[in-house]
């Protein structure tokens, strides 16, 4: 039964690849299998990877990684048409910024970035996921969307559709924490970074996206108003999201 299909794609060059379907939206119905993917960069693929996309059916893939991350990491993938939906990354380099200055990356504050990161994407990089939404309004066939590790960025674009598409709060939360359980960074102990700072980089806390969610609440007056006015969703268009991407019954 199409209930029973795995959440997570296993691919060679990707960890984070999995599939939004089964979510429970709006008036009880599911979201379609097979039709949403989340994933971390697809720049590692292999040849049997491209053959497992294309047994999917992925027609498009969305990409929030900055110039120089997608520079480092390309791909092309046979019958998969790539859109940049550029959103630079902000922590590395504030990293940098506080290790130069001679002060210690400790877990509080890599935390404190993270968090400061949530709220940015949601408030200074709405005009992305508007553009985002658009394509998704426009898909005829499955589509993924990513960033490089398929966790903040790509978090957050996942929570907007979820919200949108209303799957409750607590089921937005259980799927983006899901990165914890498969995703397998691509870092290796250093000697000049404590190992927990690693961990709060690459991982996601339950108290990231909430700085997120908390911005849509108390800044917007909850998801859907956030959706219409930050986004610019009307009731036609979140109609036709519902439409495209929730199973009849």
């Amino acid at each position: 039964m199409e209930d029973d299909l795995p959440r997570v794609v296993p691919l060679s060059g990707a960890t984070n690849f999995r599939d939004l379907g089964g979510y429970v939206g709006h008036g009880g119905r599911r979201l379609r299998w097979r039709r949403l993917f989340r994933s971390d960069h697809l720049g590692g693929l292999t040849a049997a990877d491209h053959e497992v996309l294309a047994a999917l059916g992925v027609a498009a893939s969305f990409d929030f990684r900055g110039v120089d991350e997608r520079a480092a990491a390309p791909y092309e993938l046979p019958g998969i048409a790539q859109h940049s939906l550029a959103i630079e990354p902000t922590v590395a380099q504030r990293m940098q910024e506080i290790t130069g200055s001679g002060r210690t990356l400790t877990v509080p504050v890599v935390e404190g970035l993270m968090r400061e990161l949530y709220r940015g994407l949601v408030n200074e990089r709405a005009h992305r996921f508007t553009e985002f939404f658009a394509h998704l309004l426009r898909a005829e066939a499955p589509v993924v969307f990513h960033c490089t590790a398929g966790k903040d960025r790509t978090g957050v674009a996942a929570a907007l559709v979820l919200l949108a598409l209303g799957v409750p709060r607590e089921t937005v939360m259980r799927d983006y924490l899901l990165t914890n359980e498969v995703f397998k960074p691509p870092w290796t102990p250093r000697e000049d970074i404590d190992p927990e700072v690693l961990q709060a980089l690459w991982g996601v806390q339950a108290d990231y996206l909430e700085a997120a969610l908390d911005v849509i609440d108390e800044a917007h007056g909850g998801p859907e108003r956030y959706l219409r006015r930050g986004i610019g969703l009307d009731e036609r268009q979140l109609d036709a999201l519902a439409q495209r991407y929730l199973q009849s019954s």
